[in-house]
């Protein structure tokens, strides 16, 4: 009999291990499944950002190019304007275009150089080309939208096609010589 209190202890011993070690993979299991399942009901960042303002660093832009980026999910385009596209906006008679506004309504004193616009076709909301090296820029040296044909000029203004106003232009502010913040 002094054989059996000699094991009970050991038998006791290795099932609180074995409970203990089970209870302990069990709470890494359950873990591994609820962690997941709780950071899924949070917001993606690219949601929680999407509201607030961007700031954007103009000074890599060159001359001529123009860049796309995503604010509240529209798209915008940012254009550093040479300076013939700019002479070439200012010198149009603003009476014949179809939406009238001048070169200077659309960009901010002392910065001509920079257009900053939504980048939607204001007829049906298509994505005009003239960002890219090699895109049509329209007849008029800005955006040509290929689906229904409206032309752009440099300054954003719609010049020819189905197309009834203006790129419409963003909200935005510059908060040094090459620094915007829009929104």
């Amino acid at each position: 009999m002094a054989n059996a209190t000699d094991t009970k202890p050991t038998e006791t011993t290795r099932r609180d291990f074995l409970m203990l070690a089970t209870g302990a993979a069990g709470a890494v299991g359950l873990g591994a499944v609820v962690v997941p399942l709780v950071s899924q009901l949070a917001p993606d960042a690219q949601t929680v950002a999407a509201g607030a303002p961007i700031d954007l660093d103009l000074a890599p832009i060159a001359e001529g190019q123009a860049i796309k980026l995503f604010w509240r999910g529209k798209l915008i385009f940012v254009r550093h304007r040479t300076k013939k596209e700019i002479d070439e906006a200012r010198a149009v008679n603003v009476a014949t275009l179809p939406d009238p506004q001048p070169d200077q309504a659309r960009v901010k004193q002392g910065h001509e150089q920079f257009l900053v616009v939504y980048g939607n076709c204001t007829h049906l909301g298509c994505v005009p080309l003239g960002n890219a090296p090699g895109d049509p820029k329209g007849d008029f040296d800005g955006w040509f939208c290929p689906c229904h044909g409206s032309h752009y000029d440099s300054s954003g203004r719609i010049r020819k096609g189905p197309a009834p106003l203006n790129l419409p232009i963003p909200p935005y502010a510059f908060s040094a010589d090459t620094k915007i913040r829009i929104g």
